[in-house]
């Protein structure tokens, strides 16, 4: 995986409310645009 850049990742939680949640997801989001990585959230990922 040398020289391999992330092009695509997933993102789920385990459900539920918690405090700064809506803030970490959308750094996480805002931080893949910056590097031109896609993100999808992951519907019912533990299932």
């Amino acid at each position: 995986m040398k020289n391999q850049k992330i092009q695509h990742i997933g993102v789920f939680t385990s459900g539920g409310d918690s405090p700064g949640m809506n803030a970490a997801l959308y750094g996480i989001a805002k931080a893949a645009a910056a590097q031109g990585i896609r993100v999808s959230g992951i519907r019912k990922g533990f299932e």
